[in-house]
């Protein structure tokens, strides 16, 4: 059978929530493949199709971004991987000290990069988007102040931030937790594709299915020197609490996903569980915050303000 791509541009906000539905598409069985892509020109909704998408799908999948303001494009596709496919337009990204790319679009780091090759699929995070590149170079700036030893990166994606961390503090304990089980397991495969291993201790990742830090394990391991949070302005909001109570005295907080007009109630939310805004990325459009911890870490009121605010999975959403 004939397989069918339709595309329709998108926001940000509108290619993670619909990454994060369970369904996008009720009834459906098999499901269509939907895939969030970074371009060149912002974000893509993909949709994967065995045979051609009818009216009622292709209405479907428009109401999933209604900002484009236009109709699906389709095309029918060659017998090949959509995988691959996904990733055709991707090309390598250079952020400071790491050369990012797909098996497909390799390029050629300069000396003394360090390359990182994310197949992402269905997962975020290939390095051309602002809010990714800027943490990873708010991480190289941070990593020059000192070492880090535990490190947690919330809403992993494809893990790239994850492995940039475990090649600028070798010696740290990685934990990697994404809200999607299919972007976990993403992010494993590429974790071994670059030679980070799989395990608990220094050197190693866990990575881990779990919305926010609500998980034994996240909490088991707590405090942590270093978290990344690149998710949405609404969640970062709602997970204020539960994300700077696992942060260590002296730790430090990278926050990105949100836009400048919301960099306002992001930094207020996190400044009242006592975190101290020290740098943030000079980007306009997609900030990134940097914030320092001076109070202890408490990993039972993390895991107990997790629970609340994950409860009902309502900070998925991007309402501010």
């Amino acid at each position: 059978m004939t397989s069918f791509l339709a595309r329709l541009p998108c926001s940000r906000a509108e290619a993670d929530s619909a990454a994060l539905a369970d369904e996008p598409f009720p009834g459906l069985d098999p499901q269509p493949t939907l895939v969030a892509a970074e371009t060149a020109d912002g974000w893509e909704l993909q949709l994967y199709a065995e045979g051609e998408p009818d009216g009622a799908l292709l209405k479907a999948f428009a109401e999933l971004a209604p900002s484009s303001g236009s109709e699906p494009t389709v095309e029918a596709l060659d017998d090949e991987d959509w995988v691959t496919l996904s990733q055709a337009g991707l090309e390598p990204a250079d952020i400071g000290r790491f050369h990012v790319h797909t098996a497909e679009h390799r390029g050629t780091e300069r000396p003394g990069q360090w390359p990182i090759r994310i197949d992402a699929g269905l997962a975020f995070g290939t390095g051309q988007h602002a809010t990714t590149a800027g943490c990873v170079a708010m991480a190289v700036r941070l990593a020059k102040r000192g070492a880090k030893r535990n490190v947690l990166d919330v809403g992993t994606g494809s893990g790239l931030l994850a492995f940039a961390a475990h090649k600028l503090f070798p010696k740290a304990r990685l934990t990697a937790a994404d809200l999607d089980p299919v972007a976990a397991k993403v992010a494993a495969e590429n974790a071994r594709l670059n030679g980070v291993r799989a395990g608990r201790g220094p050197g190693a990742v866990t990575m881990l299915a779990a919305p926010g830090v609500e998980h034994a394990v996240i909490a088991g391991r707590a405090p942590y020197d270093l978290v990344f949070a690149n998710i949405l302005a609404g969640p970062l909001v709602a997970l204020a609490p539960s994300v700077s109570a696992v942060v260590a005295r002296g730790g430090h907080l990278i926050l990105a996903g949100l836009l400048q007009p919301q960099a306002t109630k992001v930094i207020a939310a996190y400044r009242a569980q006592g975190l101290t805004l020290i740098d943030r990325s000079p980007t306009a459009e997609w900030p990134v915050l940097l914030f320092r911890k001076e109070a202890p870490a408490n990993r039972r009121a993390a895991l107990r303000g997790a629970r609340r605010e994950t409860a009902g999975r309502g900070w998925q959403i991007d309402t501010l």
